[in-house]
């Protein structure tokens, strides 16, 4: 296929699959293998700084009440909680990322591994959609954000998916839709951020990388939208997310042993 449509096609699966629970490592590396596309890294960042700019954007109010709450002092709001909870449940992901960063990397094409990691994503999902729970934001607490924490450490590991492992420990410790949601979002902000400066180094973008992040940028902004305000409402939906995505993972099991 030309370079130029696989590289649109890819963006848009960017845009999809990094807010749906569904693993967007693992959707990349698989359509980016039917395509006969070789994802290199700067392609990669450019298409996560596409869907990390739509995050920003779709809660840019809640991100500016928390930086203003937090460069106050003012810890006891609803934003300056949440700014804590957010360095809270970074810090887990940022220690063992650095810890086994050369580990990470050396899993990245293996396809064996993505396959049990989106296993574990299913189950976890399915999960997810049997718990109960109707704290929002302000009832959020340490707890919550260690566990949620520790969720996102899991998604470093290939397949599981990092917005389906945090929104379905959310949901387990009993927070409602909305407020499992936004904290699973925003706090892919600082750890998705602080990868991709690190992988990118010194080196630029090419230009020809500029399109596929906007369309990356677009429909990972439409996705959260639909997300939050029809898909997510019910935490029911999860169970199908999760039979999708263990679906995907015996499909893709099957292959590698026929293949």
């Amino acid at each position: 296929m030309n370079t130029f449509f696989a590289q649109l096609i890819l963006a848009v699966v960017q845009g999809l699959a990094e807010w749906f629970p569904i693993s967007s490592s693992s959707h990349l590396a698989i359509v980016s293998r039917l395509l006969d596309y070789s994802l290199d890294l700067q392609f990669t960042v450019a298409l996560h700084f596409g869907t990390l700019l739509a995050v920003c954007v779709y809660f840019r109010k809640e991100i500016l009440d928390m930086i203003r709450d937090v460069l106050r002092l003012r810890f006891n709001t609803t934003h300056g909680k949440l700014g804590l909870y957010l360095v809270i449940a970074t810090i887990p992901a940022v220690l063992v990322g650095l810890l086994l960063k050369n580990f990470l990397e050396s899993t990245f094409g293996n396809f064996s591994l993505m396959a049990f990691g989106l296993g574990i994503t299913g189950i976890i999902l399915i999960i997810g959609s049997l718990s109960s729970g109707k704290r929002k934001l302000e009832g959020m607490t340490w707890g919550d954000a260690i566990l949620i924490g520790l969720a996102q450490v899991a998604s470093l590991f290939r397949g599981v998916s990092r917005s389906g492992s945090t929104m379905a420990v959310g949901l387990m410790r009993g927070l409602d839709e909305r407020t499992a949601v936004t904290f699973s979002f925003l706090m892919s902000i600082p750890i998705v951020l602080g990868a991709n400066v690190l992988e990118l180094g010194n080196a630029t973008l090419p230009t020809s990388y500029i399109l596929p992040m906007i369309v990356s940028f677009v429909v990972g902004l439409c996705s959260i939208h639909v997300l939050i305000r029809f898909v997510l409402t019910s935490r029911r939906n999860l169970l199908w997310f999760g039979l999708y995505v263990l679906a995907l993972a015996l499909g893709l099991g099957v292959w590698l042993l026929l293949a």
